[in-house]
């Protein structure tokens, strides 16, 4: 089993449009661990792991997030798999 991690940076219409609960749900449905947070500069920053099908499914939800989400530009980094997740939350 491939597993992956993958954090990643959205940037465009993304605060005040359910994004960070949206993604919580999708990673949910997914099996996918890590968290997702607002950043100060307007932008949400996550992190992702899981099996490396679920990260790529992750990344290309989040190229478009939820209604309501406009999403102008995604910066992907791949990094090495850490296992220290147990669970998707949402960091405030």
């Amino acid at each position: 089993l491939l597993m992956a991690r993958a954090h990643v940076y959205i940037r465009g219409r993304v605060q005040g449009v359910f994004f960070r609960a949206s993604t919580r749900d999708k990673a949910l449905a997914f099996n996918v661990q890590g968290w997702v947070k607002n950043c100060f500069d307007g932008r949400v920053e996550a992190a992702f792991e899981g099996e490396k099908d679920a990260i790529d499914a992750m990344v290309c939800w989040c190229r478009k997030g939820p209604t309501g989400a406009f999403v102008e530009h995604i910066e992907v980094c791949w990094e090495e798999y850490t296992g220290e997740f147990c669970e998707f939350s949402v960091v405030y």
